[in-house]
């Protein structure tokens, strides 16, 4: 059926394949809304030190 050479073929197949599946659900559910997140709090953190910078003048 299968010779020995294209069976670690097929199985460096499924690894790499298994290894971008669960790096894109990492990077889905993790690494993008803590990016967002941070990114958020930064603007408003900014926003709100350019309104008290304001006041103050």
């Amino acid at each position: 059926m299968f010779e020995f050479d294209q069976y670690l073929g097929f199985l460096a197949f499924l690894s790499i394949l298994t290894i971008g599946f669960w790096l894109m659900i990492f990077l889905l559910t993790f690494v993008i809304p803590y990016w967002l997140g941070g990114s958020i709090i930064e603007l408003i953190k900014e926003k709100r030190a350019a309104k008290k910078a304001k006041l103050e003048e």
